[in-house]
């Protein structure tokens, strides 16, 4: 073919920096907002928060003229006026009436590390502490303390040896001679501490060790037989105490019902983690985008002001800026000053649009609010984007890792979107509501004859919702709840 040179008018998107960052900023949570805003902070001089009283020290005048609002700090080496003043004189200069001179330490900023005079009554003994304090006070040789050192390092967080005995022999140096009875014996030792339980390599031995330590006391709660049929159990037929199969337990032990029942009560009073009291205990909390309120009959939704943060532009750096355009080397700071303002914006478009969707939820969802998950209809993204006229990848992502404080609880923004199920009368159902239905049902059976997944499904047909039991088990499955053989008590 010949080459030639054609013109084409045509039209195509083009994913500007600014559209890319407004594309990511609306799927992080608000905890990656947040780093990704200190980490703006960190890099952009021109960018700063609005609600930070340190922010800048200085303002600008209408004339141009850069006015300080704190008096100005001397040189580093001028010399001082006047001598310094007695610490419990009556001479105290104005402004310090009252604050002693602790010294230079004092005045110095204080570590974060550093700990208060009472920040001993806030901590948590780790296990490892608390089981070296018990050690301390063991009479054993240099050579067992150290391999019962050994074995407190390798205990996990619940208190088990995850290692086996030839695991942590082979990491012990091989001039020591150390023999597996050794370690043997040393585990035996470290089993004895408090609390009962810790070094087990099983759970069953964890429980076992327990019993033996509940068969000691002299004043136990329960009788030496309930004590000997749980150890039975334990060591023996566990999986069938998992599966709450009693009668082939009866069976098997030879056990009545009252003593198979003192038995089970004795193993529901152990415990199978026993060093997850100790250490540091982290516990996570959501903190909502939106809040619901009712406000003159009507469900609104509302932004949570705490998560929204308030930045701005630095004007003293922006008039410079502005001032020194067109100078030699000012063309980067011109682009981190449109960078700082691009931030911003983005970041206000991304509170509107979220607040535009929780609110179009809202609206469609106006019977949860009121009656709760049973009245929870049937929606999907679609829908959303059709109200608030955005695409569905964009209302995927504004739903993603948002969460929403109702009168209910807090729930994350994907909650509310549900598949359609069928109902006789024609119309659809909310597999959320289903899932509460079904939660409402097992939690008002007989303990003795709980219902099936057949009959569960009969119940909801009854209600004009047409389901079938590999549904109803698929829902049930997904509350975490067990099925009808597990949850038949003795």
């Amino acid at each position: 073919m010949k080459p030639g040179l054609h013109l084409k008018l045509g039209q195509h998107l083009a994913l500007t920096p600014q559209l890319q960052q407004s594309i990511r900023l609306l799927q992080l949570s608000t905890l990656e907002l947040n780093q990704e805003i200190e980490q703006a902070l960190a890099d952009n001089p021109l960018l700063e928060r609005d609600d930070d009283p340190l922010a800048t020290s200085m303002r600008i005048a209408s004339d141009g003229a850069i006015v300080d609002k704190a008096p100005a700090a001397e040189p580093p080496d001028a010399a001082p006026e006047a001598p310094a003043k007695e610490v419990n004189g009556a001479d105290h200069g104005e402004g310090d009436a009252g604050v002693p001179d602790w010294g230079s330490a004092a005045s110095a900023p204080a570590d974060d590390d550093d700990s208060g005079p009472l920040s001993w009554a806030t901590t948590r003994t780790s296990l490892s502490e608390h089981l070296n304090v018990q050690l301390a006070a063991t009479q054993v040789s240099a050579r067992d303390r150290a391999l019962i050192e050994l074995l407190i390092e390798a205990l996990d967080e619940d208190g088990y040896l995850t290692s086996t005995l030839e695991e942590l022999q082979q990491m012990c140096p091989p001039d020591a001679g150390i023999e597996l009875e050794e370690l043997s014996a040393a585990l035996k030792l470290l089993q004895s501490f408090d609390p009962p339980g810790v070094g087990a390599r099983t759970p069953a031995e964890c429980l076992l060790i327990q019993l033996d330590a509940l068969g000691r006391q002299a004043d136990a709660p329960h009788s030496a037989q309930a004590v000997a049929y749980a150890k039975a159990i334990v060591s023996e037929h566990l999986p069938l105490l998992a599966n709450r199969d009693f009668a082939r337990l009866r069976r098997l032990l030879g056990a009545s019902d009252e003593d198979l029942r003192t038995a089970h009560q004795v193993i529901r009073g152990l415990n199978p983690r026993p060093g997850v009291g100790f250490g540091a205990e982290t516990i996570d909390y959501v903190v909502p985008d939106i809040f619901v309120r009712r406000i003159k009959g009507r469900w609104i939704a509302q932004l949570n002001p705490d998560v929204m943060p308030r930045l701005r532009v630095n004007q003293l750096y922006a008039s410079i800026v502005k001032r020194d355009r067109g100078k030699e080397g000012q063309a980067p700071w011109s682009a981190r000053l449109q960078e700082a303002r691009w931030l911003i914006r983005n970041i206000q478009q991304r509170f509107d649009t979220i607040l535009r969707v929780a609110q179009a939820i809202v609206d469609r969802q106006h019977n949860f609010f009121t009656h709760g998950a049973i009245a929870m209809r049937p929606l999907v993204l679609r829908e959303i984007a059709g109200t608030v006229n955005l695409h569905e990848s964009t209302v995927s992502r504004v739903t993603a890792n948002k969460y929403m404080s109702t009168p209910f609880g807090v729930f994350e923004l994907k909650y509310f979107f549900g598949s359609h199920v069928a109902t006789e009368t024609g119309g659809a159902a909310s597999s959320t509501a289903i899932r509460a239905l079904i939660k409402q049902l097992i939690g008002a059976e007989n303990p003795k004859d709980p219902l099936s997944d057949n009959h569960i499904a009969e119940l909801l047909g009854e209600q004009g919702i047409v389901v079938a039991r590999r549904t109803v088990a698929k829902y049930r499955e997904a509350l975490k709840i067990p099925p009808v053989a597990m949850r038949k008590v003795l």
